[in-house]
């Protein structure tokens, strides 16, 4: 598995600010108030966020023979698999956030408090996301055993096999 890397997040981030924009453009066209994010979404992004590196901690306790228990890679590769959607999640929700905020800030009206604060709060917590997902990619790596043999490394024949 290729870890997640910064193109990927920020290709999500970039589709996530215009889509944000693109929404409250959409509503305020049609005459409907803005889109406002609940207060509860970036609870739940900094909720997942933390299950991400809670998860991930005993794979890089096990895995740096902190723990006698052996490593499950199958369960090393889920975690890890969380992990990297949770990042690119983040940066999209973090994306639309900053959208949102951008929409706001460029009307000649001031926005209300509220509004901006839950956005702002929206874009903060898909940023802390993306950390800690990539904070608990990191975790699940496995450092390789010494007697991985890679195809095509010195010392093997292919006709020996």
């Amino acid at each position: 598995m290729k870890r997640t890397g910064a193109g990927v997040l920020i290709v999500a981030g970039v589709l996530g600010v215009g889509a944000g924009f693109l929404l409250d453009q959409l509503l305020t066209a049609a005459g409907r108030p803005t889109f406002t994010p609940m207060v509860s979404l970036p609870i739940l992004l900094i909720a997942v966020g933390v299950v991400d590196v809670a998860l991930a901690i005993p794979i890089y306790r096990t895995s740096r023979g902190h723990s006698a228990a052996p490593v499950n890679p199958f369960r090393a590769v889920r975690i890890a698999m969380l992990a990297k959607a949770s990042s690119i999640v983040g940066a999209a929700v973090g994306g639309m956030g900053l959208g949102l905020l951008l929409f706001l800030l460029t009307r000649p009206t001031t926005p209300s408090v509220g509004s901006v604060s839950a956005v702002v709060a929206t874009a903060v917590c898909g940023a802390v996301l993306v950390a800690a997902g990539l904070v608990a990619e990191h975790l699940c790596t496995i450092r390789k055993d010494d007697d991985d043999e890679q195809p095509g490394a010195p010392g093997l024949d292919t006709h020996d096999r």
